[in-house]
C-alpha cells in the first residue's frame, strides 16, 4: 500500500469488482475514460478483468481508497511499459463523483508518479487526455505533466470530433520539484 494525504493506493480485491462495474458504466465517467465505442461492461467482463490483474505483467492497476473512511473511489495504474526506452503510459479515474474536484485524484496521481520514478526507476511517464476533460488536464499539470502534443479531432464522441492531448513528465522534472537529486 502507498499512502498519501487523502488516499492510499492498494491492490484490487474481489469485493471491488461490482463497484468498478458501476463506475465504468456510468455514462459521464465513460465519456471521460473510454475513447472507443462506449459499450457497457457486464459483471463477467469485470470479473475477467479482475482475474487478469497481475504484478508480473507490464501493466499494473491500483485501487484508490480514501484514508478517512476506507472507501474505494476509483483506480489508477500503469497501462504499458516500454522497458527499452524507460517509459510508462498511465491512467486514472475517480468513479465516485462525490470525490471529484476535491484533490483525491491529484493525491492518487502523485502517489502513482512517485511509485513509477522512485520504485520502478523509469525515466518518463506519458498519458493521453480528451480535450474536454478540463478537470483532468488541471490535475495533470498540477502534478507536473506538460502538454507535448495534440492529436487533432482524434476522438468521436456525442456527434462530433475532439482533440486528444498527449502529456509527459520526466524523472528529472520530478526530482527538481521534490528538491532531490536523480540517482
Amino acid at each position: 500500500m502507498y499512502t498519501g494525504k487523502k488516499v492510499r493506493l492498494k491492490e484490487y480485491r474481489k469485493e471491488d469488482v461490482k463497484l468498478v462495474q458501476s463506475y465504468v458504466n456510468d455514462s459521464e465517467i465513460k465519456k471521460l475514460l473510454n475513447p472507443g465505442i462506449p459499450y457497457l461492461y457486464t459483471f463477467e467482463d469485470e470479473e475477467k478483468w479482475f482475474e487478469s490483474l497481475s504484478a508480473k505483467n507490464d501493466q499494473y492497476s491500483f485501487a484508490i481508497e480514501t484514508l478517512v473512511d476506507n472507501k474505494y473511489i476509483g483506480g489508477c495504474g500503469i497501462n504499458s511499459i516500454d522497458w527499452k526506452n524507460s517509459a510508462a503510459v498511465i491512467g486514472i479515474f475517480i468513479g465516485d463523483k462525490e470525490y471529484w474536484g476535491k484533490g483525491y485524484g491529484t493525491d492518487a496521481m502523485k502517489l502513482l508518479i512517485s511509485f513509477i520514478f522512485e520504485q520502478m526507476n523509469l525515466n518518463k511517464i506519458k498519458l493521453q487526455v480528451l480535450s474536454y476533460n478540463e478537470r483532468a488536464i488541471k490535475c495533470y499539470e498540477k502534478c507536473g505533466f506538460t502538454k507535448e502534443g495534440v492529436l487533432r479531432e482524434e476522438i468521436f464522441r456525442d456527434g462530433k470530433y475532439h482533440d486528444n492531448i498527449v502529456m509527459g513528465f520526466f524523472k528529472i522534472e520530478y526530482y527538481k520539484e521534490m528538491n532531490k537529486s536523480v540517482n
